[in-house]
């Protein structure tokens, strides 16, 4: 028997459609097969979001001119939680769509329903919708957290046609979404979370976001590899794309902005998950780092997540390996990258690594992904090869170069502030072209060109 001629197949990486099956996705060269689903209609015009886009087209003139746009007249509106606006830019941009996507459990409902219940204390009204919860459920996590917003909204719905005509009529300063993967239109064929319905639920509260000027944030999920569930299309569509990040295991929750339209990506929030909810960390770095004296196999760095800086902990562990081929076992640092520094330091002379496993572990869960954190890392394995620590407040920031050269890293001046505040004193870098008056008073500047030299400065004097 044929098939239907409305069956069509898409690719959940890039949302290209294709009319047969084509096993592979040949635009984006994706792996992952190609998905199953039937095409809206004739007569349908792709869903309920047309009819926003005729009502916000309606009243459109001509284009304007780059010097009749006055941006004063829409500036950003601080959220009430101080992490979630410094990932954001400042606050949030009237009209945007911002994506948050996170394991489950990490607590993307938690944070929303917190800012939900923050925007809401300004007395203007704020739309909660959630298409998992009832609205009973909501009230009960927000009165275990403590929340008493007076002016928030809560709607349990599934469907995006009656969502998009509670939020017209409502007004809200807000809209909160939980989850896209949720919600559905019935002028769309396939079940919630499909290819098609996730792409025509976006496009319409993106429109819904820039015709009205109302704030929208959605939650989305996330597959078995950690990236958003749906088509890849989702990510270009939104101004924003939040990720959600955290341990069961630890308390702390980072939350770092992959895509900013309106400001810088990499930014980097941090929360501690609380019997309250999510409370912001006002000093990140103390979460990183263990105290205490120093101990072989350990140094401490200074890594840049977006514009703030994160002091961190490197440890390092050697064992003999039975093994033809030793293993190289990172936890927050990047595998390709070890590899190619740890044959630096074999090649420079440093031995003793052919025949050992080489363990490298990131002290409070966070992921450096930075090169300046390479010369802390070598420090870490020449202290732990030597059995003596480094000395006791010492920073180590630098990129390390194929020839065994140590490179200036941006922002030094940024850097050292942030150890200096810290109580650390003491700083083995190449410091370049950064000016004097960048560089903290009280910490002590050992400026280093190679890593043989960066290595004798290492050890306590």
């Amino acid at each position: 028997m044929p098939r239907q001629s409305n069956v069509r197949f898409a690719c959940v990486e890039c949302g290209q459609d294709f009319s047969r099956w084509m096993g592979y996705c040949p635009s984006c060269s994706s792996r992952t097969p190609l998905v199953e689903h039937e095409a809206p209609p004739e007569g349908s015009a792709g869903g309920r979001w047309r009819g926003f886009a005729a009502a916000a087209g309606a009243g459109a003139a001509a284009p304007v001119s780059w010097n009749e746009v006055d941006t004063r007249t829409a500036p950003r509106r601080p959220l009430g939680i101080p992490e979630l606006d410094r990932v954001l830019g400042g606050g949030v941009v009237p009209g945007s769509a911002v994506l948050v996507a996170g394991e489950p459990g990490a607590g993307k409902s938690t944070l929303l329903l917190q800012l939900a219940a923050a925007a809401a204390g300004a007395g203007d009204p704020v739309l909660y919708v959630s298409g998992e919860e009832s609205e009973h459920q909501l009230k009960l996590r927000g009165e275990r957290l403590g929340l008493e917003p007076d002016s928030l909204l809560l709607f349990s719905e599934t469907s995006m046609p009656r969502i998009l005509d509670a939020a017209q009529s409502a007004e809200p300063r807000l809209l909160v979404l939980d989850s896209v993967q949720c919600v559905h239109s019935p002028e769309i064929s396939g079940a919630p979370g499909t290819v098609t319905q996730v792409r025509e639920s976006a496009a319409s509260l993106v429109l819904f976001a820039k015709s009205t000027r109302v704030p929208v944030f959605i939650i989305g999920h996330v597959n078995k590899d950690g990236a958003i569930a749906g088509p890849r299309t989702l990510e270009h569509m939104v101004d924003t794309v939040l990720h959600f990040e955290g341990d069961r295991r630890q308390s702390h929750r980072l939350l770092r902005a992959v895509k900013n339209r309106f400001g810088a990506a990499g930014e980097l929030g941090v929360f501690d998950m609380t019997g309250q909810g999510l409370v912001p960390v006002q000093n990140p770095s103390e979460l990183f780092l263990t105290g205490g004296p120093p101990k072989p196999g350990s140094a401490v760095v200074c890594t840049l997540e977006g514009t703030r800086p994160l002091l961190a902990e490197i440890q390092v562990l050697l064992a003999e390996s039975p093994l033809a081929y030793p293993r190289r076992v990172p936890v927050g640092f990047d595998s390709g990258r070890l590899a190619v520094l740890l044959a630096v330091l074999e090649t420079g002379g440093g031995g003793g690594l052919l025949r050992s496993d080489v363990y490298v572990s990131v002290t409070g869960g966070l992921s450096v992904n930075e090169p300046a954190a390479d010369l802390g890392l070598l420090a870490a394995v020449a202290s732990r090869r030597r059995g003596v620590p480094v000395a006791p407040g010492t920073v180590f920031i630098g990129e390390v170069g194929l020839s065994g050269e140590v490179r200036p890293v941006h922002q030094a001046g940024v850097r050292l502030r942030e150890a200096a505040r810290l109580g650390y004193r003491r700083a083995v870098m190449n410091p370049g072209k950064a000016r004097a008056a960048e560089r903290p008073a009280d910490i002590d500047l050992v400026a280093v060109e190679t890593l043989d030299e960066a290595l004798a400065q290492a050890g306590p004097s």
